[in-house]
């Protein structure tokens, strides 16, 4: 694989070790984060510090982005200082989770410069992104992706949905809010059998073993719940914005999203009782209120 210089805006608990796997492939890594800390990490594996987003798109042709927000991509892609402005830059591969509206925005605004899009939202979490197990979901016309697979395998397997930005995303939410919806229905199975007097570590070996294991029971409750530690490294803020995109693309299609909207409402719940900072897992935390016990193993 040929080697590249890369731009890479958002270093953090996501883009940090990604950016990390494409320095040990070889490329150069050029690196933009507001968060100095994130950005020293970057910088401390071997990538080379931006002063601005626009210095980055002066300087290189294609640029990653793993960002939290839909209006933090726009800002980054379309704003005042933004890639819209860089001299140099031809691709944008977008790895964050916006929503298919908005990479369909992003998108019309960057070519009106010629600037080619990439929606590439990936999954797989924290663990995923530093075993470069991630699932990355593109679409992109397919002489783009055939390019850019490379690059992007650096992080794990990747999957062509389709060669119109959005499709990516549209995958990207129905996978998230599956995973979200396992977290949150663990959450109120689990808190019932306390209640009832079982042990919260039997049941989930006994998930485990049977027809109702899922991301939550195999991972996040045995790691971050169980023990108390809530630290999945996914704040519930994120969670509920990926679920709240997912529930209000449905609308948007005529398709329901029954429990989808139930999972939303739980989300919201965790966030005003437990504070915008929480962590993902502490959805849990909100059940255990309500039923007056809690969940230790």
């Amino acid at each position: 694989m040929a080697k590249q210089k890369l731009g890479f805006i958002g270093v953090g608990n996501m883009g940090g070790p990604m950016s990390a796997h494409l320095l040990k492939a070889g490329h150069e890594v050029l690196a933009y984060d507001n968060n100095e800390a994130a950005l020293a990490r970057a910088l401390a594996q071997g990538a080379k510090r931006m002063a601005s987003i626009k210095q980055m798109a002066d300087e290189v042709e294609t640029i990653l982005l793993c960002l939290p927000t839909p209006a933090i991509v726009e800002a980054v892609a379309l704003g005042a200082g933004g890639l819209l402005e860089g001299s140099k830059v031809k691709t944008v591969v977008e790895l964050s989770t916006i929503g298919p509206r908005t990479a369909a925005a992003v998108a019309a605004g960057l070519a009106k410069r010629k600037i080619e899009y990439v929606d590439s939202p990936i999954s797989g979490g924290v663990t995923g992104a530093v075993k470069a197990t991630l699932a990355v979901m593109v679409s992109c016309p397919r002489g783009m992706f055939d390019a850019l697979e490379p690059v992007l395998k650096n992080f794990g397997k990747t999957f062509y949905l389709g060669d119109k930005p959005g499709q990516a995303q549209t995958m990207k939410l129905a996978n998230n809010i599956l995973s979200a919806a396992a977290v949150v229905m663990t959450s109120e199975a689990v808190v019932m059998g306390v209640k009832a007097g079982l042990n919260p570590k039997v049941m989930i070996d006994v998930i485990n073993s049977g027809s109702g294991r899922n991301t939550a029971t195999e991972d996040k409750f045995p790691r971050c719940v169980l023990p108390r530690t809530f630290d999945v490294g996914f704040k519930a803020a994120l969670a509920y914005k990926d679920v709240r995109l997912c529930v209000d693309e449905a609308e948007q299609l005529g398709a329901p999203m029954v429990v989808g909207s139930a999972v939303r409402e739980m989300l919201a719940i965790t966030l005003a009782s437990i504070g915008k900072d929480a962590d993902y897992s502490e959805v849990v935390k909100v059940c255990e209120a309500w039923a007056g016990v809690e969940v230790r193993g």
